[in-house]
């Protein structure tokens, strides 16, 4: 196949396609309408020479009225950042996420959340029957689950509570276990969602419990601690794998971060690699230690940044077909835009050429490469 292009000489596929592998994701968009072989040619590149990778999204919300939303985005495959303009979305609370990709705001009457890769459809419904300040939210199949979190004066501080997209109706579930009493709160608990369960992991003792919607209950518990001086853990799910990060030492030492597969059906570990110190001293935050980081995952990518502040580096990884990991890290192209007063919300997804056709489809949105 050969692009001709009015007088010029012809451009031959694959050598047009080699040239497509260095051109920023978001600019093949416009590319793709060129004219059929263009579109094909893009579509083989990306299969072929330079495939999609997972975005790193950070969200920034204004905590003043009308409390806009500012996003910028990092694409590993054309290693750009990107701004991206686009409408307000209706204030109900303040924007949390959770396990990756899901964005949510709760308030005592209603609940908005949106999972897709963009985050460019929002579902609007009436809160749960519970009022809850510090949730733990899950995206599961067609559900989103809500535990723990409760206000003070809520019968059940364990409380379980599904909204079932399907039927559009809150349905009660069986209560977190009782030994997450203390501590049933996103602060407190890390969670992933697979394609069927919620697994939550409390942070401190590695103590977790799985909970299956379909069945309304939960089973565990079950010792992720496969190295007795991990004093703080994180876990996540992508490209099926249940991943572990524990912090060695304690939050005024740190000595190490490792990071273990774990087998979901009998929760044994496997180690697959160790942060460099480097790395370390890139996450360590002079008011709230390292501990206060967080992770997001997915495909196979996983980026970890200080959840208390705007983080001004990024540590991200890479999960390799050997097994290994390949580590790095960058600046953060969206730390000098905001201030400290404004709410920072991480995501992560996959973002493939129909993802950021649709997005770009739709009207007062706008993604401008940061140079």
């Amino acid at each position: 196949m050969a692009i001709i292009l009015d007088d010029e000489a012809p451009i031959h596929g694959d050598v047009l396609e080699v040239i497509l592998s260095h051109v920023p994701l978001v600019d093949l968009v416009p590319a793709s309408c060129v004219s059929k072989s263009w579109s094909r040619a893009i579509t083989s590149s990306l299969r072929c020479f330079n495939k999609p990778k997972p975005w790193l999204i950070i969200h920034t919300q204004c905590t003043r009225s009308p409390y806009d939303i500012s996003v910028h985005a990092y694409d590993p495959r054309s290693h750009v950042w990107l701004e991206i303009s686009q409408p307000s979305i209706k204030y109900v609370s303040a924007l949390r996420s959770s396990h990756s990709n899901l964005l949510y705001m709760l308030s005592p009457s209603k609940l908005s959340f949106s999972f897709d890769p963009m985050n460019v459809t929002w579902h609007h419904v009436d809160a749960p029957r519970v009022w809850r300040t510090d949730p733990i939210v899950g995206h599961v199949a067609g559900s989103i689950i809500i535990a723990g979190g409760t206000c003070d004066f809520e019968d059940d501080p364990l409380a379980v509570e599904i909204y079932n997209m399907e039927t559009r109706t809150w349905e009660t579930c069986e209560s977190m276990p009782a030994i997450l009493k203390d501590s049933a709160a996103s602060t407190w608990l890390s969670i992933a969602t697979t394609g069927d369960k919620l697994i939550v992991t409390e942070k401190f003792t590695g103590v977790s419990h799985c909970f299956d919607p379909t069945t309304k209950s939960w089973a565990g518990p079950y010792e992720l601690r496969p190295d007795p001086r991990i004093f703080h853990s994180i876990i996540g799910f992508s490209n099926d794998r249940l991943i572990l990060i524990g912090m060695i030492g304690d939050a005024e030492n740190v000595t190490g971060v490792k990071i273990w597969k774990v087998n979901t059906e009998n929760f044994e570990c496997q180690e697959m690699g160790e942060m460099p110190p480097a790395l370390i001293k890139k996450l360590k935050s002079e008011t709230f230690g390292v501990s206060s980081v967080s992770v997001c995952l997915a495909g196979d990518y996983a980026y970890m940044y200080k959840s208390s502040e705007m983080a001004e580096e990024i540590v991200g990884w890479e999960f390799k077909n050997d097994g290994g990991l390949r580590w790095w890290s960058m600046k953060n192209a969206a730390a000098g835009d905001g201030n400290r007063s404004e709410r920072v919300v991480f995501t992560c997804s996959v973002i493939g050429l129909p993802d950021l056709q649709r997005a770009m489809s739709l009207e007062n949105r706008k993604f401008t490469v940061k140079l």
